[in-house]
């Protein structure tokens, strides 16, 4: 029986034989064709640290960890999600303000919207100064809006019913 050539093997090298003849994918020098035996390093560490708890490691992703661990956050368990900003109120505000602004010919919806637009922006300035919102200068800018809307929807009253 003769040897065939390995079709798959790259150009100028010989597939090992039963012999123990070194292969293409051999380390290079290693007798046989098998590479040495050598301790494999551990992986780099950057300089902040090891970085994220892998998943299923004690303590990671909401497991409790063993008895006396107490996780990175100071506390047992999952940490929880903060609250989402509630910004409607300061939005609406400034909607409201800008309608009454905009709108200052439609005398008693401009004044209606005027008020309401003050009202839901100094409730937004609130939520915003307590940290509920993240939106304090368009709660501001409603009530800005919403009080020359209200004087524009006023002087615009008077002078509607002044000249009939």
């Amino acid at each position: 029986m003769g040897r065939h050539a390995d079709p798959f093997a790259p150009p100028g090298t010989s597939t090992p034989a039963v012999g123990g003849m070194a292969g293409p994918f051999a380390a290079p020098g290693a007798p046989g064709g098998y590479a040495q035996e050598q301790p494999v390093p551990p992986p780099p560490i950057a300089p902040d640290g090891p970085g994220q708890v892998p998943y299923g490691y004690p303590g990671g992703y909401g497991h409790p960890g063993p008895p006396g661990h107490v996780g990175p956050q100071g506390y047992y368990g999952w940490p929880g999600m903060a609250p989402m900003p509630s910004n409607g109120l300061g939005t609406a505000g400034l909607v409201l303000g800008i309608v009454a602004a905009v709108g200052f010919c439609l005398w008693p919806l401009a004044i209606i919207a005027g008020i309401l637009g003050v009202v839901f922006g100094a409730i937004g300035r609130g939520k915003a100064r307590r940290g509920e919102a993240t939106n304090p200068g368009q709660a501001l800018a409603g009530i800005i809006c919403g009080a020359a809307g209200i004087a524009l929807g006023i002087g615009f009253g008077v002078l509607v019913i002044a000249t009939s």
